[in-house]
């Protein structure tokens, strides 16, 4: 008699009839993971830009609980300089699926004189007093990021489960281990947790599932003839936010964009990538992350993400 063993799902070198594909044990532990903060947390609520990673997590998220509808709404901090394709997105899925979007905009605030204009036109780093009072407001004690361990050295350093403290500061030293695919939600009043279904997942991971679910995306990520400046070694779009200035002139070029955020911060690449296809044989021998290609924001120092994420930020 012969006995075959399966190795376990999800490893390395599995074989066999029932072992999952590597996109089918990503995906099932982003379905495990949505599905556990059902059980432990009352008022959950997913981060939604209208970016691929929200995009892909919303996807997921509709996955863990058809036919039944996502049991969370969705919450975007708008900067007031995002993409407009990316902001039509956003709304057309938002309501194509019938989930609340609450939207907290940067704008408010600086209307209202509780943030300020930086000098250099980003506001991407003011986006943490209106996702604290987004969170706050809505007394949501579990936000779904679609942060992932290969995007920056400190999002690398991040539980599945992220404890914030009642000021939405994230603490290293108080994470706690998750062996097993454990989670632990415990919290105090005032407290909540990030999660991130998809920490385990690559930027090529991404692009793989988009392409196998046939997952819609805003039309930047692909490449198309585009008007942009040169600023800092980055294809930045021109826009309301304070670019071009004197001396930057305009270029129509071929570009895409692997990652969407402020445009004020967010650079293109220049790419003939038009297809899923396309797109992920250049991700595949790209050498940089798309944060370290193309966010401006990222770069103002060594520890930029991580000062961030401990005053609140993602």
């Amino acid at each position: 008699m012969t006995t075959t063993t399966t190795a376990a799902a999800g490893s390395t070198g599995d074989t066999g009839p029932y072992a999952l594909s590597h996109l089918d044990a990503l995906e099932s532990e982003a379905v495990h993971i949505f599905r556990e903060v059902a059980g432990e947390f009352e008022r959950p609520v997913i981060l939604f830009s209208g970016g691929k990673d929200s995009i892909v997590m919303l996807h997921l998220a509709l996955k863990a609980f058809a036919p039944a509808p996502v049991p969370f709404s969705l919450l975007h901090v708008d900067t007031g300089h995002n993409f407009p394709e990316v902001i039509d997105h956003r709304d057309r899925v938002a309501a194509e699926h019938r989930l609340r979007l609450h939207v907290a905009a940067v704008q408010d605030y600086i209307d209202r004189g509780e943030l300020r204009e930086r000098p250099d036109g980003l506001r991407n780093p003011l986006q943490t007093v209106p996702l604290l009072d987004g969170i706050g407001k809505g007394r949501f004690d579990a936000v779904f990021g679609g942060g992932r361990r290969d995007e920056e050295k400190a999002r690398a350093k991040e539980r599945v489960f992220s404890l914030r403290d009642e000021f939405g500061g994230w603490d290293p030293r108080r994470q706690r281990p998750e062996l097993w695919q454990l989670y632990n939600g415990r919290h105090s009043p005032g407290e909540h947790v990030r999660v991130f279904p998809l920490s385990n997942w690559t930027e090529l991971d991404v692009w793989q599932y988009i392409g196998r679910e046939k997952i819609e995306l805003p039309a930047i990520y692909y490449a198309h003839e585009r008007e942009v400046f040169s600023r800092n070694g980055m294809w930045l779009s021109p826009g309301g936010w304070g670019g071009p200035k004197d001396g930057e002139s305009l270029q129509t070029r071929t570009v895409r964009y692997r990652t969407v955020g402020d445009m004020s911060c967010t650079g293109a690449v220049d790419s003939d990538a038009a297809t899923i296809e396309a797109v992920i044989a250049e991700i595949a021998a790209s050498r940089l992350t798309e944060r370290g290609a193309t966010r401006a924001d990222d770069k103002m120092s060594e520890a930029a993400m991580e000062d961030r994420k401990r005053e609140g930020y993602f």
